[in-house]
């Protein structure tokens, strides 16, 4: 699959990725790029994120790819059931582990437990082996549990601008490789 036969979709994670994370650049960069828009980046409520990543994909007019960093991923490990046939693949970076209460501690959430059950649709999960919020063991298995290919990023702590993945231009050579393999 090309970049141009898709509709991407971005998944930020809290916050909503500033300006010079590496997913709001793509965004910029991308004619056929959008990001899920709710009302607060900043509360990490399941109901919220799933909801807009479902709304989403749904205005979608061509196959999706759904583009996740930290507590996106998440959400689509969640939502992934009602996108069956809706979406024809996941790159999903740096995903946070909220079955630790300690990720983010005096934040209320909703996440916990993460599914298990394998994604509907192909998937790659970009791991770090030195990321604070997921260790890279626990990456591995909720990949192998989701069935997407784990791309190990060696120590690049948690792939966002404080880790100077800004521009990231590994992640978009990887991230081409994935789309080619994709069916439209």
């Amino acid at each position: 699959m090309k970049v141009s036969e898709a509709d991407i979709i971005i998944v930020p994670g809290l916050g909503n990725s500033e300006p010079e994370h590496w997913q709001s650049r793509w965004e910029a960069k991308l004619r056929n790029a959008t990001r899920i828009v709710h009302p607060d980046f900043g509360i990490p409520s399941r109901a919220l994120w799933t909801t807009a990543i479902e709304t989403a994909v749904n205005a979608a007019t061509r196959p999706v790819v759904l583009v996740a960093h930290s507590i996106g991923v998440a959400s689509i490990a969640h939502v992934a059931p009602a996108l069956k046939g809706k979406v024809a693949g996941a790159f999903l970076v740096a995903l946070s582990d909220w079955n630790r209460a300690e990720v983010l501690p005096g934040l209320a959430h909703d996440f916990a437990p993460l599914p298990r059950e394998p994604l509907p649709f192909p998937s790659m999960l970009v791991a770090s082996r030195n990321d604070p919020y997921c260790d890279f063991e626990v990456a591995g298995d909720f990949a192998n549990c989701w069935g997407s290919f784990l791309m190990d990023a060696g120590d690049s702590a948690h792939i966002n601008t404080q880790s100077g993945h800004g521009p990231w231009p590994e992640g978009t050579m990887i991230f081409a490789r994935f789309l080619s393999g994709l069916k439209g």
